[in-house]
C-alpha cells in the first residue's frame, strides 16, 4: 500500500512539474494564433486562428537561410570543438609535467572570464581578420570559447583510462597518435556525447557573440532573425 502512495505522490508531482514547463509554450503558442489587433487573455485560444502569422514570419526574417545558417555553424563548431578538444585533452592528461599543468591552468581560468568582457578587442581583432558578417568567424569566435570546458571534459575522462593500455599499444608499435586514434577515441564516447550536447545547444542558442559580429541579414542565426522582431517601443 505504502509503495501504491509514494507511486501516486511521484506521479502526481511530476505532472504538476510538466504542467508548469508547458504554460510559457502554451501562452507562446496562443500568441502566436492571434492577429495583432487582438487584445484578449493570452489564456484563452482566440476566435479566429491566423494561420498566416507563421507564413509572415518566416518571409519577414527569412528564417530559412537563418535556420542553415544555425546548422552550418552548430555543426562546424561541435566538429572543431570535439577534435582539438580530445587531441588536445590526451597529452595534458598523459604528460603530467608543470608546463601543461599550467596549460590546463589556463584553460580553466578562461572558463571563468565572463564573455561580454572581451567583447571590445574581439570585435577589434576578427574586423582586422575580416571575419565580421562571415560564417567561419562565427565558428571559429564560438570554436575558441566552447574549447575550454572540452579540453576539461576529456581530460578529466580520459585520467580515468588506464595507461597499460596507452603502454599496450605502444608496444604493438604504434605511435602517440595512433594509440589515440585507434585505443583511447573509441572509449570516449560517453563524454563526446555530452560534448556535443553541451556545444550544440550553446552555439545553437548563441546571442551574445552574433549580435556583434553579424551585421549581414544574410548570415545571421534564428536568434537575430527571432530578435528582429522585438524592439524597444513594439514587439510583433
Amino acid at each position: 500500500m505504502m509503495k501504491k502512495l509514494n507511486f501516486s505522490y511521484k506521479s502526481v508531482l511530476a505532472l504538476i512539474i510538466s504542467i508548469i514547463h508547458a504554460i510559457p509554450l502554451y501562452i507562446t503558442m496562443v500568441a502566436s494564433l492571434k492577429s495583432r489587433r487582438d487584445f484578449s487573455s493570452r489564456w484563452l485560444l482566440p476566435k479566429n486562428i491566423e494561420w498566416s502569422n507563421f507564413s509572415e514570419a518566416f518571409k519577414k526574417a527569412d528564417l530559412g537561410q537563418s535556420l542553415l545558417n544555425n546548422i552550418v555553424i552548430t555543426f562546424s563548431v561541435i566538429v572543431v570543438v570535439v577534435v582539438l578538444g580530445g587531441m588536445a585533452a590526451y597529452p595534458l592528461s598523459r604528460n603530467k609535467t608543470k608546463i601543461n599543468n599550467l596549460v590546463l591552468l589556463f584553460f580553466l581560468s578562461v572558463m571563468m572570464i565572463p564573455a561580454l568582457t572581451i567583447i571590445v578587442p574581439l570585435i577589434r581583432l576578427m574586423n582586422q581578420l575580416g571575419g565580421i558578417s562571415k560564417l567561419w568567424g562565427l565558428v571559429v569566435v564560438l570554436s575558441t570559447y566552447q574549447l575550454p570546458l572540452s579540453i576539461f571534459l576529456y581530460k578529466n575522462f580520459i585520467d580515468a583510462i588506464p595507461r597499460s593500455l596507452d603502454e599496450a599499444a605502444i608496444i604493438d608499435g604504434c605511435s602517440p597518435f595512433q594509440s589515440f586514434r585507434y585505443i583511447i577515441l573509441p572509449l570516449l564516447k560517453p563524454v563526446t556525447a555530452t560534448v556535443i550536447i553541451l556545444t550544440g545547444i550553446s552555439t545553437w542558442n548563441d546571442y551574445q557573440f552574433s549580435v556583434f559580429l553579424v551585421h549581414s541579414k544574410v548570415v545571421r542565426n534564428t536568434t537575430l532573425a527571432v530578435a528582429s522582431f522585438f524592439g524597444q517601443q513594439s514587439s510583433n
